[in-house]
């Protein structure tokens, strides 16, 4: 589904990745593994539009994405959850989810919009108890389940999410990587990146390992849980 290669970015004349290659497989659930200051989020933003690669291709579902903005790439079918969440706190729980649906319901109304719009409540049931809550008065666990949610309402086919357990407490982040695990389970395809490898890694199909830019090891989840290397530098075992 999708296809990365030589994929070069950065900020001004910092380049951060270099050369970048790596596939995901259509229903995969992939997980992106790196210590703060990897590349991990750059590699995300420049696979949504957020950020204009410096070099390389970015092919999702054969077709070239990487000159592409963010709304075309959103529309196409690639959705990204961003680090920290950035909800619209004023804004409800309800207008969150529908500002999630802006390429469906505008400028025509997508009458699949609502069925998603029931899906995502019976995905995250607290959601549905706090819709005319504003955003920025929920706990952080129900914002990025919200964030999560906003991002499904664009009925995306891979969906990325950036460090998704970051300042939750270790009962809300097993509960956030379930929901992403059932997800996968039912289709929809998953790039994770994550800083807390152990949480990722023990729900992902495979995964990449990125260091200073730069993909160093791939494999299955399973293989590099029990790679040493992995384990001593990532996991804390």
């Amino acid at each position: 589904m999708l296809e990365v290669r030589s994929l070069r970015a950065g900020y001004g004349r910092a380049q951060v990745l270099h050369d970048l290659h790596f596939s995901i497989a259509a229903g995969e659930f992939c997980a992106l593994i790196g210590a703060n200051g990897a590349g991990k989020s750059t590699t995300l933003k420049g696979l949504a539009g957020l950020l204009r690669p410096i070099g390389g291709t970015v092919q999702f579902d054969g077709e070239p994405i990487e000159r592409l903005p963010a709304a075309r790439i959103l529309r196409a079918g690639l959705a990204l959850v961003p680090e920290g969440r950035r909800v619209f706190g004023p804004l409800s729980v309800r207008d969150n989810l529908q500002m999630g649906a802006f390429t469906r319901l505008f400028p025509r109304k997508d009458p699949g919009t609502a069925r998603q719009f029931e899906f995502v409540l019976e995905t995250f049931p607290r959601l549905r108890e706090r819709l005319d809550q504003p955003a920025g008065t929920l706990s952080g666990g129900e914002q990025q389940m919200l964030a999560i949610a906003r991002a499904l309402m664009s009925s995306p086919r891979l969906l990325m999410l950036d460090e998704p357990s970051m300042g939750l407490a270790p009962l809300v982040v097993q509960q956030v990587f379930e929901v992403l695990a059932n997800l996968a389970r039912n289709g929809l395809t998953l790039l994770v990146s994550e800083q807390n490898a152990t949480a990722a890694l023990a729900f992902a199909d495979h995964g990449h390992v990125l260091e200073a830019g730069r993909i160093v090891q791939s494999g299955t989840a399973r293989s590099l849980r029990d790679d040493p290397k992995v384990r001593e530098a990532y996991l804390g075992i």
